[in-house]
Protein backbone atom coordinates (compact mmCIF):
# COMPACT_ATOMS: atom_id res chain seq x y z
CA UNK A 1 0.00 0.00 0.00
CA UNK A 2 1.13 3.44 -0.87
CA UNK A 3 2.46 5.39 2.29
CA UNK A 4 -0.22 7.90 3.54
CA UNK A 5 0.46 11.30 4.16
CA UNK A 6 0.65 12.75 7.50
CA UNK A 7 -2.08 13.56 9.71
CA UNK A 8 -1.39 17.22 10.03
CA UNK A 9 -1.31 16.93 6.14
CA UNK A 10 -4.46 15.17 5.49
CA UNK A 11 -6.75 16.97 8.09
CA UNK A 12 -5.87 20.34 6.15
CA UNK A 13 -6.95 18.94 3.14
CA UNK A 14 -9.97 17.46 4.54
CA UNK A 15 -10.55 21.05 6.12
CA UNK A 16 -10.59 23.19 3.14
CA UNK A 17 -13.72 24.45 1.93
CA UNK A 18 -14.49 22.60 -2.06
CA UNK A 19 -15.93 25.09 -4.02
CA UNK A 20 -18.62 23.43 -6.54
CA UNK A 21 -19.80 19.87 -6.84
CA UNK A 22 -17.93 17.13 -4.54
CA UNK A 23 -16.08 14.15 -6.41
CA UNK A 24 -16.25 10.87 -5.40
CA UNK A 25 -13.60 8.31 -6.06
CA UNK A 26 -15.21 4.47 -6.19
CA UNK A 27 -12.94 2.24 -4.00
CA UNK A 28 -13.42 -1.83 -6.22
CA UNK A 29 -16.02 -2.77 -8.33
CA UNK A 30 -17.78 -4.86 -5.56
CA UNK A 31 -21.06 -6.15 -6.98
CA UNK A 32 -23.45 -3.65 -4.40
CA UNK A 33 -21.37 -0.74 -5.76
CA UNK A 34 -21.41 -1.40 -9.41
CA UNK A 35 -24.98 -3.12 -9.31
CA UNK A 36 -26.86 -0.70 -7.05
CA UNK A 37 -24.70 2.37 -5.38
CA UNK A 38 -23.28 3.96 -7.96
CA UNK A 39 -26.31 3.76 -10.65
CA UNK A 40 -27.88 5.34 -8.02
CA UNK A 41 -25.55 7.61 -7.19
CA UNK A 42 -24.90 8.43 -10.89
CA UNK A 43 -28.74 9.95 -11.12
CA UNK A 44 -27.81 13.01 -9.34
CA UNK A 45 -27.13 16.44 -10.02
CA UNK A 46 -25.61 17.02 -6.36
CA UNK A 47 -21.92 15.79 -7.36
CA UNK A 48 -19.72 13.95 -9.67
CA UNK A 49 -18.51 10.20 -9.79
CA UNK A 50 -15.36 11.28 -11.04
CA UNK A 51 -13.31 7.77 -10.70
CA UNK A 52 -13.39 3.85 -10.35
CA UNK A 53 -10.54 1.56 -9.15
CA UNK A 54 -9.63 -2.00 -8.58
CA UNK A 55 -6.98 -3.98 -8.32
CA UNK A 56 -7.08 -4.89 -12.24
CA UNK A 57 -6.71 -1.91 -14.63
CA UNK A 58 -8.66 -3.88 -17.11
CA UNK A 59 -11.48 -4.33 -14.86
CA UNK A 60 -11.73 -0.94 -13.32
CA UNK A 61 -11.72 0.17 -17.35
CA UNK A 62 -14.43 -1.67 -18.05
CA UNK A 63 -16.67 -0.80 -15.37
CA UNK A 64 -15.54 3.01 -15.82
CA UNK A 65 -16.75 2.40 -19.83
CA UNK A 66 -19.72 0.44 -18.77
CA UNK A 67 -21.00 3.34 -16.35
CA UNK A 68 -20.30 6.32 -17.94
CA UNK A 69 -17.21 7.13 -14.92
CA UNK A 70 -14.55 9.62 -16.19
CA UNK A 71 -11.76 7.97 -14.58
CA UNK A 72 -10.30 4.28 -14.20
CA UNK A 73 -7.35 3.41 -11.53
CA UNK A 74 -5.58 0.04 -11.55
CA UNK A 75 -5.29 0.19 -7.81
CA UNK A 76 -6.93 1.66 -5.01
CA UNK A 77 -3.61 3.39 -2.98
CA UNK A 78 -3.50 5.59 -7.00
CA UNK A 79 -6.58 6.93 -6.80
CA UNK A 80 -7.01 7.73 -2.88
CA UNK A 81 -3.49 9.76 -4.46
CA UNK A 82 -6.05 11.89 -6.82
CA UNK A 83 -6.18 15.20 -5.36
CA UNK A 84 -9.28 16.01 -7.58
CA UNK A 85 -10.86 13.26 -5.17
CA UNK A 86 -12.79 14.67 -2.41
CA UNK A 87 -14.76 11.78 -1.19
CA UNK A 88 -14.78 7.81 -1.46
CA UNK A 89 -17.64 5.11 -0.97
CA UNK A 90 -16.01 2.16 0.08
CA UNK A 91 -17.43 -1.66 -0.79
CA UNK A 92 -14.82 -4.13 0.06
CA UNK A 93 -15.57 -7.18 1.46
CA UNK A 94 -15.90 -6.52 5.39
CA UNK A 95 -12.22 -6.96 6.48
CA UNK A 96 -10.99 -4.55 4.58
CA UNK A 97 -13.58 -1.88 5.46
CA UNK A 98 -11.45 -0.42 8.29
CA UNK A 99 -7.48 -0.31 6.55
CA UNK A 100 -8.92 1.27 3.54
CA UNK A 101 -11.09 3.57 5.09
CA UNK A 102 -8.14 4.66 7.33
CA UNK A 103 -6.14 4.96 4.63
CA UNK A 104 -8.55 7.25 2.44
CA UNK A 105 -8.67 9.20 5.43
CA UNK A 106 -5.21 9.59 5.60
CA UNK A 107 -4.96 11.40 2.34
CA UNK A 108 -7.53 13.59 3.33
CA UNK A 109 -10.59 12.10 1.79
CA UNK A 110 -13.72 11.53 3.35
CA UNK A 111 -15.49 8.02 3.62
CA UNK A 112 -19.30 6.56 3.28
CA UNK A 113 -17.96 3.07 4.06
CA UNK A 114 -20.62 -0.17 3.75
CA UNK A 115 -21.90 -1.92 6.50
CA UNK A 116 -21.02 -3.38 8.85
CA UNK A 117 -18.13 -0.34 8.93
CA UNK A 118 -15.91 -3.25 10.86
CA UNK A 119 -15.23 -6.68 12.22
CA UNK A 120 -15.71 -5.62 16.11
CA UNK A 121 -16.50 -2.40 18.26
CA UNK A 122 -12.43 -2.14 18.95
CA UNK A 123 -11.33 -2.38 15.28
CA UNK A 124 -14.65 0.09 15.00
CA UNK A 125 -12.52 2.35 17.62
CA UNK A 126 -9.26 2.83 15.82
CA UNK A 127 -11.99 5.09 13.48
CA UNK A 128 -11.66 7.82 16.15
CA UNK A 129 -8.12 8.65 15.27
CA UNK A 130 -8.76 9.46 11.63
CA UNK A 131 -7.71 13.09 10.44
CA UNK A 132 -9.46 15.66 12.59
CA UNK A 133 -12.12 17.07 9.47
CA UNK A 134 -12.90 13.30 7.45
CA UNK A 135 -16.34 12.65 7.55
CA UNK A 136 -16.79 9.00 7.88
CA UNK A 137 -20.41 7.51 7.99
CA UNK A 138 -21.48 4.05 7.80
CA UNK A 139 -23.57 3.40 4.66
CA UNK A 140 -27.26 2.62 6.12
CA UNK A 141 -29.31 3.53 2.85
CA UNK A 142 -32.48 3.16 4.63
CA UNK A 143 -32.23 5.64 7.19
CA UNK A 144 -32.31 7.76 3.94
CA UNK A 145 -35.31 6.56 2.46
CA UNK A 146 -38.52 8.87 2.53
CA UNK A 147 -40.57 5.75 3.91
CA UNK A 148 -38.26 5.22 6.85
CA UNK A 149 -38.14 8.91 7.15
CA UNK A 150 -42.15 8.61 7.47
CA UNK A 151 -42.12 6.00 9.77
CA UNK A 152 -39.87 7.95 12.44
CA UNK A 153 -42.33 10.83 11.72
CA UNK A 154 -45.43 9.15 12.56
CA UNK A 155 -43.79 7.32 15.76
CA UNK A 156 -42.53 10.67 16.90
CA UNK A 157 -46.24 12.36 16.54
CA UNK A 158 -47.25 9.77 18.29
CA UNK A 159 -49.23 8.13 15.61
CA UNK A 160 -48.61 4.45 16.91
CA UNK A 161 -48.60 5.45 21.10
CA UNK A 162 -45.96 4.83 22.86
CA UNK A 163 -43.98 1.73 20.75
CA UNK A 164 -43.17 -0.88 22.30
CA UNK A 165 -42.15 -3.26 19.89
CA UNK A 166 -40.03 -4.01 16.54
CA UNK A 167 -40.07 -6.60 14.69
CA UNK A 168 -37.74 -7.86 11.76
CA UNK A 169 -37.50 -10.60 9.28
CA UNK A 170 -34.80 -10.46 6.78
CA UNK A 171 -33.62 -13.48 4.62
CA UNK A 172 -32.34 -14.85 1.82
CA UNK A 173 -30.74 -17.65 0.32
CA UNK A 174 -26.87 -18.46 -0.60
CA UNK A 175 -25.04 -21.10 -0.52
CA UNK A 176 -22.19 -20.37 -3.04
CA UNK A 177 -18.73 -20.79 -1.41
CA UNK A 178 -17.34 -18.67 -3.29
CA UNK A 179 -19.40 -15.74 -1.94
CA UNK A 180 -17.79 -13.51 0.70
CA UNK A 181 -21.19 -13.63 2.75
CA UNK A 182 -20.24 -17.29 3.40
CA UNK A 183 -16.59 -16.55 4.58
CA UNK A 184 -15.95 -16.84 7.98
CA UNK A 185 -12.91 -15.40 8.25
CA UNK A 186 -13.18 -12.14 6.37
CA UNK A 187 -16.96 -11.27 8.19
CA UNK A 188 -19.10 -13.57 6.23
CA UNK A 189 -22.54 -14.53 8.12
CA UNK A 190 -25.94 -12.82 8.38
CA UNK A 191 -25.50 -11.50 11.28
CA UNK A 192 -22.64 -8.90 9.92
CA UNK A 193 -24.42 -8.84 6.71
CA UNK A 194 -28.74 -8.26 7.16
CA UNK A 195 -28.72 -8.57 11.17
CA UNK A 196 -27.00 -5.49 10.90
CA UNK A 197 -30.18 -3.89 8.99
CA UNK A 198 -32.30 -5.34 11.86
CA UNK A 199 -30.16 -4.18 14.35
CA UNK A 200 -30.06 -0.52 13.32
CA UNK A 201 -33.87 -0.55 13.01
CA UNK A 202 -34.70 -0.80 16.04
CA UNK A 203 -32.00 1.55 17.45
CA UNK A 204 -33.65 4.25 14.40
CA UNK A 205 -37.28 3.72 15.52
CA UNK A 206 -37.09 3.77 18.97
CA UNK A 207 -34.17 6.33 19.16
CA UNK A 208 -32.46 4.79 22.03
CA UNK A 209 -29.71 1.66 22.20
CA UNK A 210 -30.17 -1.46 23.56
CA UNK A 211 -29.40 -2.24 27.30
CA UNK A 212 -29.06 -5.96 26.93
CA UNK A 213 -29.24 -8.71 24.37
CA UNK A 214 -29.82 -12.41 23.64
CA UNK A 215 -29.22 -14.58 20.81
CA UNK A 216 -29.85 -17.84 19.14
CA UNK A 217 -27.03 -18.83 16.21
CA UNK A 218 -27.20 -21.73 13.85
CA UNK A 219 -24.03 -21.75 11.89
CA UNK A 220 -23.26 -23.44 8.48
CA UNK A 221 -21.50 -26.99 9.40
CA UNK A 222 -18.80 -26.28 6.43
CA UNK A 223 -18.66 -21.98 6.01
CA UNK A 224 -18.64 -21.34 9.88
CA UNK A 225 -21.07 -18.87 9.38
CA UNK A 226 -24.04 -17.87 11.06
CA UNK A 227 -26.58 -19.01 8.74
CA UNK A 228 -29.94 -17.87 10.56
CA UNK A 229 -29.42 -15.52 13.64
CA UNK A 230 -32.60 -14.79 15.93
CA UNK A 231 -31.53 -12.11 18.92
CA UNK A 232 -33.93 -10.13 21.59
CA UNK A 233 -32.92 -6.97 22.55
CA UNK A 234 -34.15 -5.26 25.56
CA UNK A 235 -34.21 -0.96 24.56
CA UNK A 236 -35.64 -0.30 28.22
CA UNK A 237 -38.96 1.56 29.23
CA UNK A 238 -40.42 -1.52 28.07
CA UNK A 239 -39.56 -1.70 24.50
CA UNK A 240 -38.17 -4.76 22.50
CA UNK A 241 -36.73 -5.77 19.60
CA UNK A 242 -36.99 -9.21 18.04
CA UNK A 243 -35.49 -10.27 14.18
CA UNK A 244 -34.47 -13.24 12.84
CA UNK A 245 -32.03 -13.29 9.62
CA UNK A 246 -30.99 -15.54 7.87
CA UNK A 247 -28.71 -16.78 4.57
CA UNK A 248 -30.28 -19.50 3.70
CA UNK A 249 -34.16 -19.16 3.97
CA UNK A 250 -36.52 -17.90 1.51
CA UNK A 251 -35.80 -14.30 0.35
CA UNK A 252 -37.92 -12.47 2.63
CA UNK A 253 -38.19 -9.14 4.67
CA UNK A 254 -40.41 -6.73 7.03
CA UNK A 255 -40.56 -4.71 9.58
CA UNK A 256 -43.26 -4.03 12.29
CA UNK A 257 -43.76 -1.17 14.84
CA UNK A 258 -45.88 -2.11 17.21
CA UNK A 259 -46.87 0.45 19.88
CA UNK A 260 -49.92 1.10 22.82
CA UNK A 261 -52.27 2.63 19.97
CA UNK A 262 -51.31 1.30 16.45
CA UNK A 263 -48.69 -0.59 14.31
CA UNK A 264 -46.63 0.30 11.31
CA UNK A 265 -45.59 -2.08 8.63
CA UNK A 266 -42.88 -1.15 6.32
CA UNK A 267 -43.92 -4.07 3.24
CA UNK A 268 -39.95 -3.13 1.60
CA UNK A 269 -37.81 -2.09 4.31
CA UNK A 270 -34.28 -2.76 2.79
CA UNK A 271 -34.49 -3.55 -0.37
CA UNK A 272 -36.40 -0.39 -1.98
CA UNK A 273 -36.72 -0.24 -5.55
CA UNK A 274 -35.44 2.75 -7.25
CA UNK A 275 -37.80 2.89 -9.57
CA UNK A 276 -41.24 2.26 -7.90
CA UNK A 277 -43.37 3.51 -5.36
CA UNK A 278 -42.72 2.36 -1.43
CA UNK A 279 -46.38 1.22 0.55
CA UNK A 280 -46.29 1.84 4.97
CA UNK A 281 -49.54 0.39 6.36
CA UNK A 282 -51.01 2.26 9.45
CA UNK A 283 -52.79 0.05 11.54
CA UNK A 284 -55.40 0.78 14.41
CA UNK A 285 -55.87 -2.68 15.33
CA UNK A 286 -59.28 -2.30 15.60
CA UNK A 287 -60.06 -4.71 13.07
CA UNK A 288 -57.96 -8.46 12.86
CA UNK A 289 -55.74 -9.57 9.92
CA UNK A 290 -54.41 -5.40 9.28
CA UNK A 291 -58.49 -5.27 7.96
CA UNK A 292 -57.66 -2.01 9.48
CA UNK A 293 -54.45 -0.91 8.12
CA UNK A 294 -54.20 2.46 5.98
CA UNK A 295 -52.00 2.28 3.27
CA UNK A 296 -49.34 5.17 2.80
CA UNK A 297 -47.83 5.04 -0.55
CA UNK A 298 -44.36 6.90 -0.56
CA UNK A 299 -43.09 8.37 -4.10
CA UNK A 300 -40.25 5.90 -5.99
CA UNK A 301 -36.42 7.60 -4.72
CA UNK A 302 -33.51 5.56 -4.94
CA UNK A 303 -32.20 5.81 -1.39
CA UNK A 304 -28.25 5.05 -2.51
CA UNK A 305 -28.62 8.29 -4.52
CA UNK A 306 -30.60 10.27 -1.26
CA UNK A 307 -27.41 8.90 0.94
CA UNK A 308 -24.52 10.20 -1.48
CA UNK A 309 -26.36 13.49 -1.60
CA UNK A 310 -26.53 13.75 2.29
CA UNK A 311 -23.15 13.00 2.49
CA UNK A 312 -21.94 15.20 0.11
CA UNK A 313 -23.79 17.85 1.72
CA UNK A 314 -22.31 17.48 4.73
CA UNK A 315 -18.51 17.09 2.94
CA UNK A 316 -19.58 20.76 1.97
CA UNK A 317 -20.49 22.30 5.05
CA UNK A 318 -24.50 22.97 4.50
CA UNK A 319 -25.61 20.67 7.11
CA UNK A 320 -24.78 18.04 9.88
CA UNK A 321 -23.39 14.12 9.64
CA UNK A 322 -26.16 12.46 11.48
CA UNK A 323 -24.84 9.35 11.83
CA UNK A 324 -21.33 9.18 11.98
CA UNK A 325 -18.13 7.02 13.74
CA UNK A 326 -20.11 7.62 16.64
CA UNK A 327 -22.61 5.85 15.93
CA UNK A 328 -21.41 3.10 14.12
CA UNK A 329 -18.78 2.46 17.29
CA UNK A 330 -22.69 1.93 19.03
CA UNK A 331 -23.80 -0.56 15.92
CA UNK A 332 -20.83 -2.24 15.98
CA UNK A 333 -21.16 -2.45 19.67
CA UNK A 334 -24.60 -4.36 19.65
CA UNK A 335 -23.33 -7.21 16.88
CA UNK A 336 -20.43 -7.93 19.19
CA UNK A 337 -22.65 -8.95 22.03
CA UNK A 338 -25.28 -11.16 19.70
CA UNK A 339 -22.08 -13.08 18.91
CA UNK A 340 -21.05 -12.95 22.87
CA UNK A 341 -24.40 -14.16 23.80
CA UNK A 342 -23.90 -17.19 21.21
CA UNK A 343 -21.45 -18.57 23.21
CA UNK A 344 -22.44 -17.68 26.88
CA UNK A 345 -25.81 -18.34 26.14
CA UNK A 346 -27.12 -15.86 28.32
CA UNK A 347 -28.04 -11.73 27.84
CA UNK A 348 -24.98 -9.33 27.34
CA UNK A 349 -24.57 -6.15 27.60
CA UNK A 350 -23.73 -4.11 24.57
Amino acid sequence: MAKASSSKTASKAARKKKPGKVRWGIISTANIGVAKVIPGMLNSKEFEVRAISSRSLPTAKKWAKKLGIPVAYGSYEEMLDDPEIDAVYNPLPNHLHVPLTMAAAAKGKHVLCEKPISITAAEAETLKTAPKGVLISEAFMVRHHPQWLKVRELIKKGKIGTPRAVQVLFSYYNDDPNNVRNMADIGGGAAYDIGCYAIVSGRYFFDAEPTRVVSLVDRDPVFGTDRTTSALMDFGEGRHLTFTVSTQMVPFQRVNILGTKGRIEIEIPFNAPPDAATRIYVDSGKKPGGASAKTVKLAKADQYQLQAESFSRAVRGEEPLEFGVADAILQMRVIDAVFRSEKSGDWEKP
